[in-house]
């Protein structure tokens, strides 16, 4: 699935669509450039599964948890790991295979350890059309 979004409103409306979707034990993995929607998608995701507190980007944490929607929401941002051995010190495996749903910004920097059936989303800017518009493209979403 490909959609191209005009506003971060837009993009965040995607994410609360994929949110209401999500499923439990289901891994998504959150790509894209500094700067590009990552966070606003995330915040969309988190009220589809009808999570109500703020959501932000857990940079400097690795992993922020909510359990206030329909399941756990485990929202990671791993820009920062070093080595994906730091993983391990953050209990990953009990989120990814949980009860709770998991998305993870910067996934690229942990793919040798990302469950064979995650969820990939990629976000781009696409600035020849506007400041605010972009592509997001969905893989292995059934």
């Amino acid at each position: 699935m490909e959609q191209v979004t005009n506003s971060p409103e837009e993009t965040r409306e995607l994410g609360r669509k994929l949110g209401a979707q999500a499923r439990p034990g289901q891994v998504y993995c959150l790509d894209g450039d500094l700067g590009v929607g990552k966070t606003v998608l995330a915040q969309g995701f988190a009220e589809g599964l009808g999570i109500e507190e703020p959501v932000n980007s857990p940079t400097f944490t690795i992993l922020q948890q909510y359990e206030d929607g329909r399941f756990p929401l485990y929202h990671f941002d791993v820009y920062r790991i070093g080595d994906v051995s730091e993983m391990d010190e953050i209990g990953y495996e009990d989120c990814f295979y949980g009860d709770g749903v998991c998305l993870i910004e910067w996934a690229q920097q942990i793919t040798e350890i990302l469950p064979d059936d995650a969820i990939h989303i990629y976000i781009g800017k696409e600035l020849e059309h506007g400041f605010d518009c972009r592509r997001i493209r969905v893989e292995g979403l059934e």
